[in-house]
């Protein structure tokens, strides 16, 4: 049998379905979401987009023209038809190309977007290669398998230590923050999501002719993959990450000890101003520092200006939700000379992307109601939390980091050193 005849064969058994991957139009949205906002016609890629359920759904919802590649042919012909049928033909242009060799000049997109594609380059490749494509403030959204224990059983290792190397969800978060990006989210993808892909291409297996040359052998291979999902799927699943740049302007790193008299200074002078100090956040910082129950090490954050001066400080400490435990964003200080320049903001991202690669689940801060949702932050109340003192409920928001874990709920308790 010829390598032509099993990969025909393995087209052949996969078209028509509505999938290529395990996904679904509510994880499509779920990613979309934790984008954030987007520009009013935004320019997308998506790549191996397949017979584009995700590019469709992106033009439709987002307003995106949207440039679709494939290397597959037959699923570019198939997404034009279907983009012509939901009069979306102007929106969506296809593209037969190689994702490792993308002929689109730096800075052309928005959002690039790789549903159930990214095994074809490797996550890590895929980073270091899709980053020059986004242009300023753009995204990059992927989703990938990935082991969902730490100690999976042997048959699962076994197949994919085979065909393709996993890492967990933080595995792939911290190799996405060394790579230069902020994590805006991850989303665990649901059983349904494996459904609306292993479904349909189990009765097209049962369907299949195999005394065509090659279709045994495809068809062996997805009865395989769906027997291992059926017995070994608490092993591993499907995850996607939003992940976005950092901004090259500020250098971000973890408070040195040294550095405590000039963080002092920045808090001091952002809640006051230079010519009038405000003592009051600056103490409660230092107060942090001497409450070991409180002080989460590695969670202090600087962001340096281009003098090598400390612009902007954000710290994470803990407190309790319901009595279990949480984290808590507060204070985030700017220095006045650096206020509205994006310091406030890499700091933030940056203690955030600490905060999740720790492993802290959930993340509250009390504070502005503009300013924290372009970080993820929603109205704590969502999940059932609230302060233990009356404060307008659009102030009080949680994050979460971890959404395989179950979010506590009940009264939010602060550090002593809050005094609240």
């Amino acid at each position: 049998m010829s390598d032509n005849a099993l990969y025909d064969s393995f087209f052949a058994l996969h078209h028509g379905l509505p999938r290529q991957g395990p996904g679904s139009d509510t994880t499509t949205r779920r990613l979309l979401a934790l984008v954030g906002r987007l520009p009013e016609r935004p320019r997308v890629l998506d790549l191996g987009c397949g017979p584009g359920r995700s590019a469709l759904l992106l033009a439709a919802e987002a307003g995106a023209e949207v440039t679709a590649v494939d290397t597959h042919e037959p699923f570019l012909a198939e997404l034009r038809e279907s983009a012509a049928a939901r009069g979306l033909d102007g929106s969506v242009h296809t593209l037969d190309a190689d994702m490792g060799a993308l002929p689109f000049p730096d800075g052309s997109f928005d959002l690039v977007w790789a549903e159930s594609s990214v095994f074809v380059l490797g996550f890590d490749r895929a980073l270091a290669e899709w980053r020059r494509l986004l242009a300023p403030g753009g995204t990059l959204v992927l989703t990938e398998c990935v082991w969902t224990t730490g100690e999976p059983g042997p048959e699962a290792r076994a197949f994919w230590e085979e065909h393709y190397t996993l890492r967990t969800v933080a595995g792939n978060a911290a190799a996405a923050v060394g790579a230069g990006y902020h994590v805006l989210g991850t989303v665990p993808q649901p059983e349904s999501d494996w459904d609306e892909y292993y479904v349909p291409l189990a009765a097209h297996a049962d369907a299949a002719d195999t005394t065509v040359p090659g279709m045994a052998e495809a068809v062996a291979g997805a009865r395989t993959e769906i027997a291992l999902r059926r017995e070994h799927g608490t092993d591993y699943g499907y995850a996607g990450f939003v992940l976005r740049p950092a901004d090259a302007r500020w250098r971000v790193r973890e408070e040195a000890p040294e550095d405590a008299p000039a963080v002092r200074r920045v808090v001091s002078t952002a809640f006051g101003s230079v010519e009038e100090p405000s003592e009051t956040e600056a103490d409660l910082v230092d107060n942090l520092r001497l409450d070991a129950a409180a002080w989460l090490p590695g969670l202090s954050y600087v962001a340096e200006a281009p003098d090598g001066t400390i612009a902007a400080h954000a710290l994470i400490t803990r407190c309790r939700v319901g009595g279990a435990p949480a984290a808590a964003l507060a204070p985030v200080s700017v220095a006045p000379e650096h206020q509205r320049t994006g310091a406030g903001q890499a700091v933030v991202r940056a203690v955030l992307d600490a905060a999740r690669l720790r492993g802290e689940p959930l993340v509250l801060v009390l504070g502005h109601a503009e300013y924290y949702p372009r970080f993820g932050f929603v109205r704590a109340s969502e999940y059932a939390i609230k302060p233990g003192f009356e404060v307008p409920d659009e102030v009080m928001m949680a994050l979460v980091l971890d959404g395989s874990a179950p979010v506590p709920s009940g009264t939010l308790v602060y550090p002593a050193a809050f005094g609240v």
